[in-house]
This record gives structure tokens, sequence and C-alpha cells, in this order.
């Protein structure tokens, strides 16, 4: 019997190795929507059954999106949305007038469709820049406080700008204000010891987004909560690209200083922030934060029109990546961009490479030395796919400047947290504001010639120049864009 046994084994491996091609292939066509991928994991798995098939459990397989599913079971949706606001419609946003194919209804009815809060009216924006601007106001609006503090940190260091926050936070839990801090469980390792061991001390609630010091109780290490929000009294909110951490205090001459800017908001755009925290802070939680302290009746604010656009890998679409391109498609004059990491993909790149042939000007700022070095290497591969149509591209100068900011025309602006990389387009959750406003816009155009005018032009012959070591350094970097 035994001898029967072992001299079929051959045939039933092979069989059994075929079996899990001929499945694995089928995956691969119905679920790959790259048609080179495909046909690359396909030939893969043909030619190499046992290393392909490995090869594709491993790597090939989405596990990202449907991991986020599980941990967020769908599209956000703004279940604390003010009742008095929804009824009344008052400070709703009407759509814009003019010829239905204008490009200002055309951009408004492409992002209502792909974002699931409304544009209202009556918010006031202000303009913080770095820490020194920032987190005097966000402090000073945090020993205000009277009835709730929210706040959220991708970074929140337990250094000295840590040790003020979580100072006047529990100076605020002592007076007996409704105090909440969600702290992303990856990002509170850029600080050792922990925040957590500081706020716990103090007596200040707070809790960690996706965290555990056990390995095999963490499977969503990639899947990182990169917002960052205080809303106090659910009156007044704050939220861009800061964290909180000293390094952003340039009068304090840090050994590595990072510049950034933050937004002040005023007006029911904030009620929209605190449906936001109060998502994360339930999935993390299961405590809902509901009532006047939290969703206080809306005030007005001033003249920009505005919506929170929260987005992230639970969700069936890649939402900042169709934002981002809704935008480009529609601009009609100029496109503005500062990130600190320039990593788009095919369908950005075309889309800003088609506006440039269209005549639209497009200006982009990067870091010309970010944090990364690795990343700085990998965008440099792809800088001459947008300058050889016209795109302008710019080297900022020092210290790193981690600002993320998008300008379309005259009137319209993008704000928040979302780099152009992968990982905030694909993986992070993240947190922008939308604003329609040309007194906004202006301001903001300042800010982006300012640093312009202290940047360096790149040209198509600089990137041809490079030598070809070089040039292979930066391939090999962006092939490793995905994971970046």
């Amino acid at each position: 019997m035994i001898e029967q046994i072992v001299s079929y084994w051959p045939l039933v491996t092979t069989a059994l190795i075929a079996l899990v091609a001929i499945v694995l292939v089928g995956s691969v066509i119905l679920h790959k929507r790259n048609e080179s991928a495909a046909i690359a994991w396909v030939g893969l798995i043909l030619l190499s059954p046992v290393i392909g098939a490995i090869a594709y459990l491993l790597f090939g397989i989405n596990r990202i999106r449907r991991r986020a599913e599980r941990t967020r079971p769908g599209p956000s949706t703004p279940f604390n949305w003010n009742p008095a606001l929804a009824a009344s419609g008052l400070m709703i946003a009407d759509v814009p007038e003019g010829d239905e194919t204008s490009p200002a209804r055309l951009r408004r009815r492409l992002l209502d469709s792909l974002t699931t809060n409304p544009m209202v009216t009556q918010n006031a924006v202000q303009v913080l820049h770095n820490g020194d601007e920032a987190y005097p106001a966000m402090l000073a609006a945090i020993d205000r406080a009277e009835r709730s503090i929210a706040l959220t940190s991708y970074i929140f260091k337990s250094d000295r700008s840590g040790r003020e926050f979580a100072a006047a936070l529990a100076r605020a839990v002592e007076r007996g204000v409704a105090v909440r801090v969600l702290v992303d469980g990856a990002g509170q390792m850029y600080s050792l010891p922990t925040t957590s061991r500081m706020l716990a001390g103090l007596g200040v609630p707070f809790a960690r987004y996706l965290h555990s010091f056990w390995p095999w109780r963490m499977p969503y290490l990639n899947l990182r909560n990169h917002r960052k929000m205080l809303i106090v009294d659910g009156k007044t909110g704050f939220t861009g690209g800061i964290n909180i951490s000293s390094a952003n205090l340039m009068l304090r001459a840090p050994s590595r200083p990072v510049r950034d800017l933050h937004f002040e908001f005023a007006g029911p755009i904030v009620s929209q922030l605190m449906e936001k925290f109060a998502d994360d802070w339930a999935f993390t939680t299961s405590e809902l934060l509901e009532g006047d302290i939290w969703f206080p009746n809306p005030e007005s604010g001033g003249e920009v029109v505005a919506r929170v656009i929260a987005s992230g890998p639970h969700e069936s679409i890649n939402r900042m990546r169709w934002i981002l391109h809704a935008a480009i498609s529609q601009a009609q004059t100029r496109i503005c961009v500062m990130t600190p990491y320039l990593l788009p993909d095919e369908i950005l790149v075309s889309a800003l490479r088609l506006a440039a042939i269209r005549g639209v000007r497009i200006d982009i700022i990067i870091p010309e030395h970010s944090n990364l070095r690795f990343v700085d290497w990998a965008a440099r591969a792809r800088l001459d796919d947008l300058l050889v149509d016209g795109c302008q591209i710019w080297f900022g100068p020092g210290p790193f400047n981690h600002a993320k900011l998008m300008l379309v025309d005259d009137d319209w602006a993008l704000v928040g947290s979302t780099n152009w990389d992968p990982r905030s387009l694909r993986l992070n959750f993240e947190l922008n504001v939308e604003c329609q406003s040309p007194t906004l816009v202006r301001d903001l155009d300042a800010v982006f010639e300012k640093e312009k005018a202290d940047s360096r032009s790149v040209s198509l012959d600089e990137m041809n120049q490079l030598g070809m070591l070089v040039r292979l350094r930066n391939g090999v970097a962006r092939l490793f864009s995905p994971y970046l």
C-alpha cells in the first residue's frame, strides 16, 4: 500500500500544483484591473507554478483594501451631522450660477458625486505658518474651552511642545471640559517615551488608533490615521499638515526643523471636522460622541464656502486620487501644487500633462531635500514626464517644507493632510478641506509665490544630464514607490 501511494505521489503533486495554478490564474483574471500587471502575474504563475503561486499569494493580492474594509465597514457618512443645519439647509451652498458647462459648475458636480459632505457657507479660514503661529492659537483655544476638546494627531511627541499641549489638556480636564485625544498607534512611536504615558499620568482621556504591542494582534501596520485635527467646543477647528512636535517651531531653532501650514476654521465646517473625529473615536473606542457639547448649533464665520473631504483605504474608490484628477481636469488657467513628496501615479501624471498641453500653467513645488532621501530619489525618476509637456517643477529651499496645498485657477483650494504619494492616496486615512473663496485663494497664492521665489526651477535638460548610475538609483527607488 505504501509503495503504491509513493508511486502516485509525483502525479498527485503535479495535479495539485496545476489546480492551484488554474485557481490563481482565474483570480488574477477576475480581480486585476491593470492589464499589464494581470499579464505579468499570469505569465509568472504558468511558467513557474510554485514560485509564481507563492509570490502571488504573498504580494499579488490587495489585502490592504480588504483589511481596511473589515476595520472600517463602509464609506464615511456623516452620522453626527447637526440636525438643525440639515433641517434648515440655510448654510448649504447653492450650485454656482452660470452656464451648465462652466468649469465651476462641472467641478462642483464632479466633487459632489465623489464626496459625502455638502458644501457649506459662512466659514472663516485663517492661515497659520509653522508651529510658531499654529501652536499658540491651538493652546489658547484649549485654554478657552468650556465644554469639549477633540484632538487627533498622527505624531504627538513627548518633547517640550508635546508637554505644553498635554499640560493644557490636563488643565481643561480639571475645569470639567470633556476631552478626547486620539493618537495614531504607529505615529506615537516617533517619540520615546510615547505621549500615551504622559497623557495617562495627567488623567487626559486618550486612545491609540490601531495599536497593539503584539505583532499577531497588529495586522494593520499600513493603515494609519494621518489626520490632524483640533476641535474646541464644536465651534473652533484646526486642521492641516502640522503634527505636535518641537521640530515645527522655527523660532526655537530645532536641530531638524520642519516648516508647515495649518488652518484655523470657524463656521459650520467645524461640525464636519467634529463628525470625522467622532467617526474615528467611535471606531477606536466604541464611544459615541453626541449632543450639544460636541455638536452645537453652527455659527456663521465668514465668506468661505467649504467642505471636509475624508478618505481612506476602506473605500471602494481611491477618493483623493479621483478628486485631484477632477480638479485638474476642470482647471482653466493655473494649477499650483505644494507637496513634501511627489510620487503621482500614471493617472495623475497623465492628467497634469494633458492640462499643460491644454495651456494650463502648472507649478509644482517639492523640497530639494526632504526628510526621506529615498523618496527624493524616487520622485526624480519621473520628473521628466511632467517637464516634457511644460509643467514647471521647483525645488524648494530648506528647512524641509511639509506643507500640502493645491490651488486651481483663482477661486479653489485644497488644504489638509494628503501628500501626493501612494501612501496618502491608498493607505492612510486622510482629511482635507475643499475651499472656494477668491480672497482665501489670493492669500494662499501669496504663500505659494513666496515659496516659489525662494525655490529653483528644474529643467528637462537637468534631468536628462543626470549620470547613468544616478538615474539607475532613482529608477530602482521608484520601483518601491507603492510602499513609500
